[in-house]
């Protein structure tokens, strides 16, 4: 397991003060942690900032929204971006899941201040409020077309609201547990929810009915996620033809984060199981890297990647620290996790 090297404030903001200073940690398992700090002193004359880093740790390559410290004792650097913008006044406390429109116009989140919004992703402008779930709203996304949003609750209620009016146009019911993620398959003809009473479900949004349960596991699943599967992957055979009322789930596997420390495969269409990997500890959020390559993170801190061709071993297990994974993101050749710390 690597070194992890952090930056224990704001650091954006402590440097952007004529003589800001934060703290700095590098933390290698089974060492003591070392500790420092990073000064701003100044500005250069084209306006870079000049930062000085306490003993043991050096300053890299410094810009105005990123700068590269190492700590040459462990053997570890990390460059540390400054958000682009920040918005400050949309939620009043914590957001817990948001998304950005295909055409990155628009933004949905969620707060454990008991609302959800629609917003400009240019300038944090609030545009509409969507009001309808009792209880918390856990997960919102927006539909392919940006123009549609699709939550789920502690109600167990699957919404799909109107991002031009704030009209909630679907209502879907059946679970009977809090709804805890979703997924859109192809267009959004059809969507995927999984909940705290252990099934995922795939739904009819033009019916507004439920066209199947896809798995029940009898623990919650705490995330989904649905791609196209490698050709060589067997996926299994439907029991009975699917309904015409299903589109896209051919050549699908769905992804099942579960609280029993597993994660699971499932042919979309055949609703049999395709995999079953245990881990450290309950799963909290899985994705896609490629048709091949998947990804899944857990409580304890680790993230796992795994080739679903052959799931007996991961690819690799990335731990940098024991902070639950709350979220994975492909990005680019890599991917982007976010940490409950």
């Amino acid at each position: 397991m690597a070194a992890t090297l952090r930056i224990q404030s704001d650091w954006s903001r402590a440097l952007s003060r004529d003589e800001g200073e934060a703290w700095l940690s590098c933390r290698s398992p089974g060492k003591p942690t070392l500790y420092g700090s990073v000064t701003r002193r100044g500005l250069s004359s084209d306006g870079i900032p000049d930062i000085m880093a306490s003993e043991g740790f050096v300053v890299g390559e410094v810009t105005k929204k990123s700068i590269l410290i190492s700590c040459p004792h462990e053997n570890v650097s990390t460059k540390f971006l400054a958000p682009y913008t920040s918005f400050c006044r949309i939620h009043q406390k914590s957001i817990t899941c948001l998304d950005i429109s295909s055409g990155g116009g628009l933004g949905v989140s969620t707060s454990t201040d008991g609302t959800m919004k629609i917003w400009q992703a240019a300038n944090g402008e609030i545009r509409r409020l969507l009001e309808g779930h009792v209880y918390d709203v856990n997960c919102c996304r927006f539909f392919p077309s940006g123009l549609v949003v699709l939550s789920g609750g502690m109600d167990a209620q699957l919404k799909i609201w109107s991002a031009e009016d704030a009209s909630c146009v679907v209502t879907f019911k059946g679970h009977k547990g809090g709804i805890l993620d979703t997924a859109i398959v192809d267009r959004g003809r059809n969507v995927l929810s999984c909940s705290r009473d252990g099934t995922a479900r795939l739904w009819d949004c033009g019916k507004s009915a439920c066209l199947a349960v896809i798995t029940d596991c009898g623990s919650p699943i705490n995330g989904i996620a649905v791609g196209t599967a490698d050709n060589s992957l067997n996926l299994g055979t439907p029991e009975k033809p699917p309904s015409e009322r299903e589109v896209g789930t051919e050549g699908k596997i769905l992804l099942l984060a579960r609280e029993d420390k597993k994660l699971q495969g499932v042919g979309l269409q055949s609703r049999q199981p395709v995999f079953l990997f245990v881990g450290s500890d309950a799963f909290n959020c899985c994705t896609f890297l490629s048709s091949t390559y998947i990804l899944a993170g857990t409580q304890d801190g680790n993230i796992y990647q795994l080739d679903v061709r052959n799931t007996n071993a991961p690819i690799q297990v990335i731990h940098r620290s024991g902070a639950p994974v709350l979220s994975l993101l492909p990005y680019r050749d890599g991917f982007i996790a976010s940490q409950g710390n």
